[in-house]
């Protein structure tokens, strides 16, 4: 049976190490350009090296977004970035454009390449394609359920990786701009004295005093935030679905609370190895990760029916 992949975020350096220190395989960051989150958390060169020696040290990866939704002029300076990720000796890059795919497989043509789930890959014959445009993992889209992904991996080839999501933030509707403080005040919106200007929350028809924040910061507006992921109860179902690697989402998150939410999936993945056909739910898992602060729990998709 194959052994899957615990994947963490790490929004520096010090959340890098306390990562890998509770357990997980491989850290997910984002440098200083190129990553949809590198204004708010991301690596300097200098410190990016150091991670990935740190990481490389105790046998972990370090995979780097360049997952950026590309203007001409981000282009100007991709391929000095691209050799820098190759001097801080970083194990994979994660892309969600194919003009960012060619350009990594133009300068960088022996390194591994990821694809981001912003691509939305929801079915097998979309991943075949990106496997065979030299995509070496795909991670899945969040609308799938677990049969879906064993009917994924059951039609792609077999060193072809899957990685999805099981812990973090499901956002449903995301934009980069200041939507609602743009459209209101008629002119750009990002200074911190248009935060907090304006607060709504959104209604379901057939669901009633249920209040659904329209969140507005520096990064941008969040619509119809759903509850959080929280897949530890089911760790037995998710990795005999097929997946390559379990991904943790959080990289905006505190050191304590991701470090918390490392160690708890650390113990459940292990305990499923240890004997995994006498393997049993501890429920203090989730106990324990209710300690965190978040919104409420769902398991998404994964179980065909999605809730909230």
């Amino acid at each position: 049976m194959h052994k899957i992949e615990l994947l963490a975020p790490a929004g520096d350096l010090e959340k890098l190490k306390e990562v890998i220190a509770s357990g997980a395989d491989a850290v997910y960051i984002g440098g200083e350009i190129f990553g949809t989150k590198s204004s708010i958390n991301y690596f300097s060169k200098e410190n990016m090296i150091e991670g990935v020696k740190f990481a490389h040290e105790r046998g972990k990866k370090v995979y780097v977004y360049v997952n950026v939704i590309p203007h001409n002029e981000d282009f100007m300076n991709l391929d000095e970035y691209l050799l820098e990720l190759k001097e801080c000796d970083v194990d994979a890059v994660v892309i969600g454009d194919p003009g960012v795919l060619g350009e990594v497989q133009r300068v960088l043509p022996d390194i591994e390449i990821y694809l981001s789930d912003q691509a939305n890959t929801t079915n097998y014959v979309t991943a075949k394609f990106w496997y065979n445009q030299g995509i070496k993992r795909v991670a899945l889209s969040k609308e799938l359920s677990l049969d879906e992904i064993a009917q994924i991996r059951a039609k792609t080839p077999l060193d072809l990786e899957l990685e999805a999501f099981v812990h973090g933030e499901m956002c449903i509707s995301y934009s980069g701009r200041c939507l609602i403080s743009n459209f209101l005040k008629g002119k750009e919106a990002k200074d911190a004295d248009n935060l907090d200007m304006f607060k709504y929350s959104l209604v379901e028809e057939k669901r009633p005093g249920e209040y659904y924040p329209v969140y507005e910061d520096k990064g941008g507006t969040f619509l119809f935030n759903s509850k959080d992921l929280c897949m530890v109860e089911h760790i037995e179902d998710v990795i005999k679905s097929g997946l390559t690697t379990l991904k943790i989402e959080g990289r905006m998150k505190s050191k304590g609370h991701i470090s918390t939410i490392v160690k708890i999936y650390r113990e459940a993945i292990d305990k499923f190895y240890e004997d995994p056909q006498n393997y049993e739910v501890n429920h203090m898992w989730l106990e324990e990760i209710k300690k965190n602060t978040h919104r409420e729990y769902t398991t998404g998709f994964y179980l065909d029916e999605m809730k909230n």
